[in-house]
Order: structure tokens, then sequence, then C-alpha cells
């Protein structure tokens, strides 16, 4: 890794992911996530704060970027639930399965590397009756945005640490093992090539 991706990116990844649309988005999904929980993709912990202690058993938080899991360890230290960082990729989940009551993912479908496998692997850890919680950036609906979407991704997925702006999630989730009990999929953002956002709850089958 060089000085972009160790100093530059995690700094912009933050910022960018702290914004108030991005936010209130959090704020909808998070706080259902209940029992033995799995963040998939911590990232700087801007999940953690949304969290309803009442509800939580444990949280395992899953992310490979260093930098990242450093600013969500300071974050945890203040957290009244126990929290785990495990530093691996969403492919690579070291947990048992069915040991899981909740598996929580935000922005983070688009920038895994093989997004199956690690659908998969949640879908593995998830109890009987246990649910995905999904909140994700995608393909958007109109042909018009699709078209500057997959002309823009080559260059995106460069500067932005391997986050996909086209990766149709909806249909990634129920093709890989799960299937979607609620969803709101809408423009979040007036900028409409990376602002469409599928947000929902998926359970496996």
């Amino acid at each position: 890794m060089g000085f972009y991706d160790n100093y530059i990116l995690p700094k912009l990844t933050h910022w960018v992911c702290s914004h108030a649309d991005i936010a209130r988005a959090r704020g909808k999904i998070v706080p259902l996530a209940k029992g033995r929980i799995l963040e998939v993709g911590i990232g700087s912990g801007l999940n953690l704060a949304f969290y309803d202690p009442a509800k939580v058993d444990r949280v395992w938080g899953l992310d490979p970027s260093s930098p990242l899991k450093k600013i969500a360890e300071k974050k945890g230290m203040e957290m009244p639930f126990d929290l785990d960082f495990i530093g691996l990729s969403g492919e690579d989940i070291p947990l048992d399965k069915n040991s899981i009551d909740t598996v929580l993912v935000t922005y983070t479908l688009c920038s895994i590397p093989d997004v199956q496998k690690a659908l998969n692997e949640m879908n593995r850890v998830l109890r009987p009756g246990g649910e995905l919680l999904f909140c994700e950036h995608g393909r958007a609906p109109d042909e018009r945005i699709n078209k500057w979407q997959d002309r823009m991704n080559p260059i995106w997925t460069k500067i932005s640490g391997g986050c996909n702006l086209n990766r149709p999630i909806s249909n990634l989730i129920e093709e890989n093992g799960f299937r979607i009990v609620t969803l709101d999929a809408k423009y979040n953002s007036p900028f409409k090539v990376i602002g469409f956002n599928y947000r929902g709850i998926a359970v496996p089958v």
C-alpha cells in the first residue's frame, strides 16, 4: 500500500461516508440490529453511534483497512457493549456457521472484490431466522444514469479504494442466498451517479 492508500484514502473515505445524507440512512437501518451482530466493513466506526445498546449482545467488526480500524477502535472504547475487531475482508469471516443473529453491511458491498463469496459467507454465519441489514449505493434504475455509472466506474474504482458505482445491490443479495423482505430504493443525493441508495432487510433462504 502506498502513501495515498495509507494516509489519504482512509481520511477521504471517512469524510465522504460522514455526509449528512449517508448518516440519515445509517440512522434508519443500524438501530434494527440485535443480538450477536457482525458488521461487515465497519470502517472508521461510523455506525457505532447508531446501535441500540439495549438490543446488542456483542458486535464483531470486520474490516481489512488498518488505518480505518484504528479510528474505529478509539470509538469502540466508548461503546456500552462488547466489541471485537477482525482485520479481514468480507470474503473471509472467521466465525462459526449459524452463530450470528444480525449481519449489518453499509456502503461496503460496492467495494468487496468478490462480493458473491462475501454474501455467501454472511449467509453461512447467520442463524436460521437471522437478518441481513443492508444500506448501500449502487446501480440506478435510469438508463441515462446507468451509462454514466458505467463510463465513470473504471476511473472511480481506482481513486476510491475499489468502490464500484454500478453494482445491482438487490440483485446481488437475492442471487447469493437471501430473500429481501423489505426494500427502500431511491436517490438520496442530487449527485445521481453515486446517489441511488438501497436500504432493507433480507433473510437467508
